[in-house]
């Protein structure tokens, strides 16, 4: 593979990007309203069927188009293959609020080529939206442009937030900084599937979001989706961020400093 791929190959790559998703919330949304078998995977969290064959079809048609690319997956595990283009899949992002009923969750598949976080695609559900982006190409929702919030000060601003399944360290700090940042802006709030979270601040629904305790799945397609609405991404200390960091930091850019600055004083 060339150092860099075509504008044609990378827009290959999102049109194949976006069936896969699309076929997976077509196994997802119909189960909706069933009952959902479901088992416990280390103490709190839920993995469904439903999160099985939405993975399976979407590296299906993946591996359809490209098969000689390399696969990571939330439930599989990664797939070694030797490519410069590595696709990381999480099929039900949000699997709680899922089972549940709780109307926020999302497919989520992102591509890194050569490393770098290049093509975004999330489908933010029950309410069916798709945000796509490719990067240098700028960010969309259901094909219209998506742009940060202009929101100059904190406390002026609404935030979103999420906490990991095991209530260690970090989540205590992040507690101490959800009662510090609600003190200081018109709110914060925790929606509980960080692709949703991320598209929300590249459409401007709310003006930053963070988290500890990540996966590279959570990230891979969000990071390119607010990147290219024009946020400003880091990890919580302000260095560069990178999907297999386990914390994360995405703001409209104006906010950015005040909430290291106030991070760094519980870190």
């Amino acid at each position: 593979m060339t150092d860099t791929l075509t504008s044609q190959a990378t827009d290959e790559i999102l049109s194949v990007a976006i069936d896969a998703a699309l076929l997976a919330v077509n196994i997802i949304m119909p189960a909706m309203d069933r009952q959902i078998l479901s088992e416990h995977k280390g103490k709190t969290d839920l993995v469904t069927e439903i999160d099985r064959a939405a993975e399976s079809i979407i590296i299906s048609t993946i591996k359809d188009h490209f098969p000689s690319h390399s696969i990571l997956a939330e439930e599989s595990g990664k797939q070694d293959q030797l490519s410069d283009v590595l696709w990381v899949i999480d099929p039900l992002d949000g699997t709680t609020n899922f089972v549940h009923g709780y109307p926020a969750f999302a497919v989520s598949i992102g591509v890194l080529i050569h490393g770098i976080p290049t093509i975004g695609v999330v489908v933010e559900m029950p309410t069916i939206k798709l945000y796509t982006a490719i990067k240098g190409k700028g960010a969309f929702v259901e094909g219209e442009p998506l742009s940060v919030s202009t929101t100059p000060e904190l406390i002026q601003s609404l935030l979103v937030t999420g906490f990991g399944y095991e209530h260690g360290k970090n989540w205590n700090t992040n507690m101490d900084l959800f009662k510090s940042f609600t003190d200081k802006t018109q709110g914060v709030r925790r929606l509980g599937a960080a692709a949703v979270d991320m598209c929300h601040v590249a459409c401007g629904k709310v003006d930053a979001y963070w988290e500890f305790d990540l996966s590279p799945w959570d990230s891979a397609a969000g990071i390119v989706i607010a990147s290219e609405a024009g946020a400003k991404i880091t990890r919580m200390d302000g260095g560069n961020y990178s999907i297999y960091d386990n914390q994360i930091l995405i703001s409209n850019g104006h906010l950015h400093d005040a909430m290291i600055h106030e991070i760094k004083a519980h870190l």
